[in-house]
């Protein structure tokens, strides 16, 4: 009797009440389940995971084989003991709380014989706001380049892969590292095969984070995250000659891995923790981060990185903070180009290229942001009714824009904006007649943001107005034809500035004077 054609291995560990619907995923495929065996390796799970394994397994026989061993600290073990037991052509990766589209298998497995292609990728989404890079799904391909496509931002071992492949080249998972060690093995895995292909027209694999998540990647320490990253670089440094393809790899550990420890969570490390990741970080970037590396880097990432390997701990604390600061960046205008006034910026001692700090297509952006200084009632220059709002920004540069150039909004109603220079910045005023933010409403009410936007330097940038205080003003009733409305100028919860607009119903009306005068008052 031949073997199943696909192995779905599911390493478990405490992902109840996610199991149930990942192996309800499973058993569904309509691939069918005399095609299809699911190896399963409960890790020593304490939430009754290792029990609703054996009850799919008593159900389904001739399907769903389980083990059970003791925690061993992390998915490689039990991903490794499936495989050990796996007899498919084919084998794919499931995380335990995640789950599968109904044709995944099935689509999977007719492009892999169809293409020959040792590796499949099918398409990923996240669900619960868990994020998945997308890029490399944007169209269906035959053949797909490791070091000239997006396939190192994606580097989870959930794919379809050969069988014959893992075992010829004895893949398995790394047993010491906690987080990432599916990295090695799918990089691996690409790297050796003939072909990798990806299906982009259908949505394979949901991958879950959960309500308290608690997935491995989302619940690491920073220790941890750190060793995973050295060890990444120095596998993709062990497997890859030096050179472009090495450098095409390492761009994504250097900018997903590297710099993501180079955050705002770095400054709140005692400063010998400081010294000790500075140091090690630094020795990495010496050894691998290559001109090659650093050109494909997004900005800010390239100049984290490489301020870690070129300057001291002062050095890089004040980039990460520059970095991390929400308020605006200090910037250089030099002509028409806008420069970060960040550390290296034009000094000799890092020799960086001006390009690096270069943020004019950034600077509509940067001038959108406003602070939002005042919220009034008042006249426009009709003299009619209207919502006064005021804000100021630090850029002089704002005032010198044209009328057309500045434009603040309340949904879909542009008010009447005039700028003013005070001092070293700008001072801009907006009026909103109420007849006319009373038209552009729905007759059931809303809450609008108000945003500006700005055209500068060949780009548009647009962003709520944000106050570094409360601001708001008295509500106002006022009528449009036979309607009453309530409008409300204030600030919500993020310390954006909206205008909520309430239709005044006669319940709401009598709901009011019931708060103003309570039965049995006098």
């Amino acid at each position: 009797m031949n073997g199943p054609d696909v192995t779905v291995v599911v390493a478990v560990y405490n992902t109840m009440p996610y199991l149930t619907a990942c192996l309800d995923s499973l058993i569904g495929q309509s691939i069918g389940r005399d095609r299809l065996e699911v190896v399963a390796v409960d890790d020593g799970s304490t939430d009754g995971s290792g029990a609703e394994l054996d009850r799919y397994a008593e159900r389904y026989p001739g399907t769903v084989r389980v083990l059970h061993q003791a925690n061993s600290g992390g998915p490689a073990a039990p991903s490794n003991l499936a495989l050990d037991h796996a007899r498919g052509r084919y084998v794919f990766f499931i995380g335990s709380d995640d789950h599968l589209g109904p044709e995944a298998l099935e689509r999977l497995v007719d492009a892999a014989d169809r293409w020959d292609s040792d590796v499949v990728l099918g398409r990923m989404v996240g669900t619960n706001k868990r994020y998945v890079h997308q890029a490399v799904y944007a169209t269906t391909r035959e053949r797909l380049d490791l070091f000239d496509s997006d396939l190192p931002w994606s580097l989870s071992n959930t794919k379809l892969f050969r069988r014959d492949l893992i075992e010829r080249h004895g893949l398995r998972f790394r047993t010491d590292m906690r987080m990432g060690s599916d990295q090695p093995f799918t990089l691996e895995a690409c790297f050796r095969a003939k072909k990798v292909s990806v299906l982009g027209d259908y949505e394979f694999y949901y991958a879950v984070k959960r309500d308290n998540a608690q997935n491995i990647t989302y619940a690491s320490r920073f220790e941890e995250r750190l060793r995973c990253a050295e060890e990444l670089v120095g596998f993709v440094a062990g497997l890859i000659e030096p050179g472009p393809r090495r450098d095409a790899v390492l761009v994504r550990h250097f900018t997903w891995e590297v710099a993501k420890l180079l955050r705002a969570e770095f400054l709140a490390l005692a400063p010998d923790v400081q010294r000790h990741v500075h140091d090690r970080i630094r020795k990495l970037a010496e050894a691998y981060l290559t001109d090659g590396v650093t050109a494909r880097m997004a900005p800010e990432e390239r100049l984290r990185v490489a301020v870690a390997r070129d300057g001291d701990l002062d050095a890089l604390c004040a980039l990460i903070g520059q970095q991390s600061d929400r308020s605006l960046p200090e910037v250089v205008v030099d002509g028409d180009r806008w420069y970060a006034d960040h550390v290296g910026f034009r000094d000799p001692a890092f020799g960086y290229p001006d390009d690096w700090y270069d943020v004019t297509e950034r600077a509509a952006a940067i001038l959108a942001k406003l602070t939002a200084t005042g919220l009034a009632w008042g006249r426009d220059a009709a003299g009619a009714r209207a919502l006064v709002v005021t804000a100021r920004s630090r850029r002089a540069e704002l005032a010198e824009l044209s009328a057309e150039a500045l434009r603040v909004s309340v949904g879909d109603l542009t008010g009447v904006t005039s700028a003013e220079s005070s001092g070293s910045g700008t001072v801009v005023r907006t009026d909103f007649a109420v007849d006319r933010l009373l038209a552009v409403v729905a007759g059931t009410g809303e809450r609008r943001i108000v945003r500006a936007e700005v055209s500068a330097l060949g780009g548009t940038g647009s962003a709520p107005l944000r106050t570094d205080r409360p601001v708001a003003a008295p509500r106002l009733v006022a009528r449009r034809g036979v309607r009453w409305h309530l409008v409300t100028p204030t600030t919500n919860h993020k310390g954006q500035v909206i205008v909520a607009i309430t239709p005044v119903t006669p319940g709401r009306f009598l709901a009011r004077l019931r708060r103003i005068w309570p039965s049995g008052g006098k």
